[in-house]
């Protein structure tokens, strides 16, 4: 109950900005949905004393598997805010080549083990224009960004004759700074966009994400986009650790006007 209070709270803000900004003249509303393939470059954990570095890649066999976003935004002037929601589901089977030990449960070599991890991502993203060139030519703007990353799921391994499921549940917050630059390459047809923001505390906890995109538009409030984007996320709470690195292209579609 209490992991998903942040997430309700954002809602709630992002809404009332919407509403706020539904009392002025120049508005911008819509959604847009991503589908994104993400190569899992790291994905390293640890829970417990004593604990395995466990390669999830090397170790689990845990390999790439395709995704989906879907995002929620508006604006009014130089504003702007969003919010999105990115879930990620890995599991498979292996049989280890060497012990590990997982929240303090000893997994020895030759030992037949499943790995999940699932986990979501929301992400709420203000954005100010500092400069707003939209009405000239193509259109350009640039602007500075804070972002909310929350991040929620849980890690699991099971064994036949370990005796019992071991899995750790985790939740983090990260603040982040950035910027987000849009450019009309052809006026109302062709459009490119780029944001990268990062942040984290001194424990070590910190997030960097980034993406490039360009955009169709082959009608009126219908985009289609092509682009890349890059993840790195690194938390270390309720004595779990987790250090991962995604990054891959995605395609998606925005409906807005």
């Amino acid at each position: 109950m209490k992991r998903h209070f942040r997430f309700y709270m954002a809602v709630c803000v992002t809404v009332l900005f919407l509403g706020m900004a539904a009392q002025a003249d120049a508005l911008e509303l819509g959604a847009r949905a991503y589908l994104w393939y993400p190569d899992l470059k790291t994905a390293d954990v640890t829970s417990g004393l004593n604990s395995s570095n466990i390669d999830m890649r090397d170790m689990l066999g845990i390999g790439n598997k395709v995704t989906y976003a879907v995002e929620a935004y508006g604006g009014v002037g130089r504003h702007h805010v969003s919010l999105s929601y990115t879930p990620f589901g890995y599991s498979d089977d292996r049989v280890l080549s060497a012990n590990l030990n997982f929240n303090g449960i000893t997994y020895n070599a030759n030992t037949s083990v499943r790995s999940d991890l699932d986990f979501s991502m929301f992400d709420l993203k203000y954005q100010y224009d500092l400069l707003n060139m939209e009405n000239l030519l193509a259109g350009f703007s640039v602007g500075a960004m804070a972002q909310i990353k929350y991040s929620t799921g849980n890690f699991k391994m099971t064994a036949a004759g370990v005796g019992r499921d071991q899995k750790k549940s985790f939740d983090s917050v990260i603040p982040m700074v950035g910027l987000g630059a849009h450019v009309g390459l052809v006026a109302n047809l062709l459009e490119a966009r780029a944001q990268v923001t990062g942040g984290g505390y001194n424990s070590g906890d910190y997030a960097i994400e980034a993406l490039a995109d360009i955009s169709l538009t082959p009608f009126p409030f219908l985009d289609i986009h092509g682009g890349y984007k890059i993840v790195k996320l690194k938390m270390d709470v309720k004595d779990y650790a987790m250090d991962s690195f995604f990054t891959g292209p995605y395609i998606a579609l925005t409906v807005g006007f």
